[in-house]
């Protein structure tokens, strides 16, 4: 019996993937990696308007919001298996917070210069890229091909 990842070159399971591997189509990939940037998106923007929730004088929702991007980062390469899989919903929070922080030309701003606005910011971008280099470290592509290719 082959073991996993095993199996003749070219053959293909019944759904149409190679077989003994990760084989997915590539349009479901290309979904997934989407829907982990629109995540990373809807982090952003939902953050942008409720991370001044304190607790007392400690800005706890600001701070939530950076864990859960660190989750999402750390949970989507490995879902993926690839270190894409985190870069993805990083980009995506960065982008929607970024934009969300700038100020209008009358001076309005969503993402206010506050302690709890500065952690959010700051600490969102420390915990999205601390998300993607594990994805980096712990899933690299080099070290994927035996699982994607099993043939090579």
């Amino acid at each position: 019996m082959p073991g996993f990842g095993q199996g003749p070159p070219g053959a293909r399971d019944a759904r149409g993937g190679r077989a003994g591997g990760y084989g997915g189509s590539a349009g479901a990939s290309v979904a997934a990696y989407l829907m982990l940037f629109l995540l990373g998106i809807a982090e952003g923007v939902v953050g942008s308007f409720q991370y001044s929730r304190m607790a007392g004088a400690v800005p706890v929702a600001a701070l939530i919001f950076c864990a859960l991007i660190l989750v999402t980062c750390v949970l989507g390469s490995w879902g993926m298996l690839s270190p894409g899989g985190g870069l993805m919903p990083a980009a995506g929070w960065f982008i929607a917070a970024y934009v969300l922080a700038m100020g209008t030309p009358s001076g309005s701003v969503v993402i206010t210069n506050s302690s709890a606005g500065a952690w959010f910011l700051f600490g969102g971008a420390v915990s999205a890229a601390v998300g993607v280099v594990v994805g980096f470290v712990r899933w690299p592509a080099r070290r994927l091909r035996r699982y994607r290719d099993p043939g090579r």
